[in-house]
């Protein structure tokens, strides 16, 4: 399931680079400062998707940056944003296969990605690909959950159509952050480990919000007929309540250094 799942977003590159949100601006200085790196230091991004992360970096200043992405459609989108940027390179493979030939990084960063990678083999090999004094920055977007009538519509939704998908079921976002701290520090890999959070709230319009949705790989692997049905569900409910939903947004960033 894990390797069906991050591989849908291949299916809808271009809607993801559309629709879904940037990363925090302070998210970026955080890394720089703990990282310590500086503008001719070596980062690899795992994971990049259609290269928001990396824009993060390249627009402070930021330009020696290896990608690693498996979808060819995300890929290609990345090369095809950065293609006047030389020292971007960007790999069309999956990080568990991608053959490094021996380079080292000071720093390997990950947006929403790493969680598709088996921790016993992801973090070991990004160890090994660490500079001696490099350090990980690695951050995802956490699920918050809202309990206002909106929400609480829509939620009877997902229990019709996709009850896996019932976020009430689902951890919290404490729960979410304390299980990767955990994996972490399990690995005995990395040390001083520091967790930053960023939270803010985006409004989407019903066609924006559900452009959104399909973006998200359990969504895409639903029956056609269930996603259809409760895709038109959540845009008449949306359009009931006004027209617009209000989406809190939470992003979690985990910073460490090698052992």
């Amino acid at each position: 399931m894990i390797k069906e799942r991050k591989e849908t977003f291949n299916e809808v590159a271009k809607e993801y680079e559309r629709i879904r949100p940037t990363y925090p601006k302070e998210l970026f200085y955080d890394i720089v400062e703990y990282s310590e790196i500086k503008e001719d230091s070596e980062i690899l991004e795992i994971g990049c998707g259609t290269g928001k992360a990396t824009q993060g970096f390249v627009d402070l200043g930021y330009k020696n940056i290896t990608c690693i992405e498996l979808g060819s459609e995300l890929a290609k989108l990345t090369k095809e944003k950065f293609r006047k940027e030389r020292t971007i390179k960007v790999y069309n493979s999956s990080f568990e296969e991608w053959n490094e030939d021996g380079s080292k990084f000071d720093l390997a960063i990950s947006a929403t990605a790493f969680h598709f990678i088996n921790p016993e083999v992801g973090y070991p090999k990004v160890a090994r690909l660490l500079d001696e004094r490099g350090s990980i920055g690695f951050f995802w977007t956490v699920h918050v959950q809202s309990y206002d009538n909106l929400y609480l519509d829509i939620r009877k939704l997902y229990k019709k159509y996709a009850p896996d998908l019932d976020d009430t079921k689902m951890p919290t976002p404490e729960e979410v952050i304390n299980k990767t701290k955990d994996i972490i520090q399990r690995t005995n890999l990395f040390k001083d480990l520091m967790v930053k959070e960023y939270s803010w709230d985006d409004f989407y319009t019903s066609d924006e919000y559900i452009s959104l949705l399909n973006t998200h790989s359990r969504h895409r692997l639903l029956p056609k007929k269930d996603r259809e049905a409760l895709f038109k569900g959540i845009k008449d409910i949306i359009e009931k309540y006004g027209g617009n939903i209000k989406k809190k947004q939470l992003v979690a960033l985990f910073l460490a250094k090698k052992l």
